[in-house]
């Protein structure tokens, strides 16, 4: 095995072990956010949020890796669109409570599409996480048919994408390191979009700020 080989072996599994770390961590504070008085105490929001953030980064970081190394192949399956947008609001549901942020889901509990739903779902916590952190009370988590395509919706009130970020998904600029902003959120929820497939059909991601809400919208469309 070559020193590079090594090196990639090694930081795979350190990363694994780090995002097993923070899963144990994040467990623990929800038990002693839900336990204490004070649990509405800023700094039980600030750990939780921050946890969660860490987490769903080393996630995307190691599906990545893995990707890369072929690894890794999506497993497609028909899901029921409404259960997966459920879950994800039900992983957030501590941080929404804290903030006393408004969290809905609307969706047609007939529409399905075929996915890697465990890929789906840590693009769009990964999403929500990051509406938690612009938006204002409100966030909206939605699904529809759109054409050949079946489209998951996030939304919220907040100020909306900047002009950089919003470039950055057409390749003109990937980040803003200053604003915390590294682009690894969209870029790995454009990857996994791409993976799902049905003969000429792609996945695809986009984003406005034309949400219901006033702020940002992201769009996931799966075929």
């Amino acid at each position: 095995m070559s020193q590079d080989a090594k090196f990639s072996q090694i930081l795979a599994s350190s990363v694994h072990d780090l995002k097993n770390s923070l899963q144990t961590v994040r467990s623990l504070i929800r038990a002693l956010a839900l336990e204490q008085a004070n649990s509405e105490k800023p700094e039980f929001q600030i750990l939780d949020f921050e946890t969660a953030r860490m987490n769903s980064c080393v996630m995307q970081l190691l599906i990545l890796y893995r990707l890369d190394a072929s690894h890794f192949k999506p497993v497609l399956e028909e899901c029921r669109v409404v259960e997966i947008l459920e879950e994800v609001g039900y992983q957030q549901s501590l941080q929404i409570q804290l903030r006393q942020i408004s969290l809905t889901v609307e969706c047609s509990a007939d529409l399905f599409c075929f996915c890697d739903d465990t890929l789906i779902n840590t693009v769009l916590v990964s999403v929500v996480n990051n509406a938690l952190r612009y938006c204002r009370q409100a966030i909206r988590l939605s699904g529809r048919q759109q054409g050949d395509f079946v489209c998951l919706c996030i939304e919220d009130d907040g100020p909306g994408f900047s002009s950089g970020i919003m470039e950055g998904i057409q390749g003109v600029k990937s980040c803003e390191l200053e604003k915390g902003n590294t682009g690894l959120g969209l870029h790995f929820a454009s990857t996994i979009a791409e993976l799902h497939s049905q003969g000429q059909r792609s996945g695809f991601i986009a984003i406005d700020n034309e949400s219901t809400l006033g702020g940002a919208r992201f769009s996931l469309f799966l075929p």
